[in-house]
């Protein structure tokens, strides 16, 4: 999940840049990136595939892993590797070598996505029809199984069917609100475990299994060390994509931040309230509840691409102090910007003080985004003011 979790911000750091009528492909050391509004893409990868859109489909193959946000999402591509999908829509046809990881309100895999290792759905409509070598686990509301599975499965729903071809070489743990007809071509009912349906038990048994795993024991200071670097590098990942991209876009907010911070402040919180605000109005409607979990992945990440911006602005502006170049090279950029992560990173343990800064830091960096966007549907009235109010001429 931690993984998916990643792949999912960071593709969907793609879709948060500047909407791009034209799709926009690159590789930069042996990945492939793709965003757009509509993607559609026939590959031949050797690394990993990171692609968003609103309507994502792929075809083609790639030696790595998949990762692809979307909308609507098609993966058509033969993976060697793993594939972590998430949107609204997400189809998997196409043979994956190791294991699937995919969220969304109906998710599919068809006959041809033949899975050599585990398989993990999360959604509302999960259907499975391609053959699993590993074992399954799918959460949903409704689960519908069609596929044989060589190893366990375990499936949380309100309703669970089976097609002709499903068939747990494994155990199989059932938990639904009430107990169901297994067919006994699908598994032998000795091998069955049923458990009673319950959200809140469930999760908190989900949660509560992490205690178990006997994890490697490493000194305090080194597990914090260790997480600190994995986030480190995310964020890095998340600049480099960015800078890529949207280059120009980020370069003229990284201005709006050293040279109008007042306003940029002001703007940032009544951006970041607005983005909090449409949690509750959003379940209010009702038929918007489905909609909050994409309301708070916004959040989520207004807030990382804000705080990596504003970073990187005074990065920029202390490199200019010390008489660097105005417009330097990306590995520099880069550099710069790993330096600041560490020092703010290293502020945040002096209380009260380090997390003014880091909180000071998201709310520059959501003001310069909430201004792009302002002025991206307001069109800017300074031109017709320095004509209109300019002085007369002399003769």
């Amino acid at each position: 999940m931690k993984r998916l979790l990643i792949s999912t911000v960071t593709a969907f750091a793609l879709s948060a840049l500047p909407a791009m009528s034209e799709q926009v492909s690159r590789t930069h050391g042996g990945d492939t990136y793709l965003a757009g509004d509509t993607v559609t893409q026939s590959l031949s990868a050797t690394g990993d595939v990171f692609a968003a859109g609103s309507v994502v489909t792929t075809s083609g193959t790639t030696s790595g892993d998949t990762h692809i946000a979307g909308y609507n999402v098609d993966i058509g591509t033969q993976t060697g590797g793993d594939v972590y999908a998430a949107g609204s829509s997400v189809r998997i046809d196409a043979p994956v070598g190791e294991d699937i990881t995919a969220a969304g309100f109906s998710v599919r895999s068809t006959v041809d996505a033949v899975t050599s290792g585990n398989l993990r759905f999360f959604g509302r409509s999960l259907i499975i029809e391609g053959p699993v070598s590993g074992a399954v686990t799918a959460f949903g509301s409704s689960v519908h199984l069609n596929a044989p599975v060589s190893g366990d499965a375990w499936i949380a729903a309100e309703t669970v069917t089976f097609g002709s071809e499903a068939q747990i070489g494994g155990r199989l743990t059932l938990t639904t609100p009430d107990e169901q007809s297994v067919p006994s071509r699908v598994i032998p009912a000795d091998r069955i475990t049923y458990e009673e349906f319950d959200r809140g038990d469930m999760w908190r048994e989900f949660d509560r299994s992490w205690d178990a795993v006997d994890m490697p024991m490493l000194p305090v200071w080194l597990s914090l060390f260790s997480t600190f670097i994995v986030a480190a590098i995310f964020l890095l990942v998340v600049a480099a994509i960015s800078l890529t991209f949207a280059g120009p876009r980020v370069e003229k907010m990284r201005k709006r931040v050293t040279r109008q911070p007042l306003q940029t402040f002001v703007l940032g919180v009544i951006g970041l309230s607005a983005l909090f605000g449409m949690v509750p109005v959003t379940a209010l409607t009702i038929v918007g509840i489905p909609f909050v979990p994409f309301a708070v992945l916004l959040i989520i990440v207004a807030w990382t691409l804000g705080y990596l911006l504003a970073t990187y602005a005074l990065a920029r502006r202390v490199l200019v102090a010390f008489n660097g170049p105005e417009d330097p090279s990306m590995a520099l950029k880069l550099g710069v910007i790993a330096l600041a992560i560490l020092v703010v990173g290293i502020l945040n343990f002096i209380p009260f003080v380090g997390w003014v800064v880091n909180y000071t830091l998201v709310l520059l960096g959501v003001g310069a985004i909430t201004a792009a966007l302002l002025s991206t549907f307001i069109t800017d009235p300074d031109p017709a003011l320095d004509i209109d109010m300019q002085e007369p001429i002399d003769d």
